[in-house]
């Protein structure tokens, strides 16, 4: 790998950086937003599937029993 002085390298640094397109506070909201909205769906969905484990798992233990 070539190496590169200091000086060049913040140069190369400054010039990438120049290039990133940083989102507007709109699509930070919005983005924000639909991870609370998929977190939550995601924790409703994996409660239900708890509630219906459990609920198997007393019926086949009182069925045993």
């Amino acid at each position: 790998m070539a190496k590169t002085n200091p000086l060049q390298f913040v140069q190369q640094t400054r010039s990438e950086m120049a290039k990133v397109v940083w989102p507007t506070r709109r699509e930070v909201m919005l983005t924000t937003v639909m991870v609370f909205i998929m977190a939550a769906l995601t924790a409703i969905f994996f409660g239900l599937v708890d509630l219906g484990i459990r609920a198997g798992l007393q019926a086949l233990l009182s069925a045993v029993s």
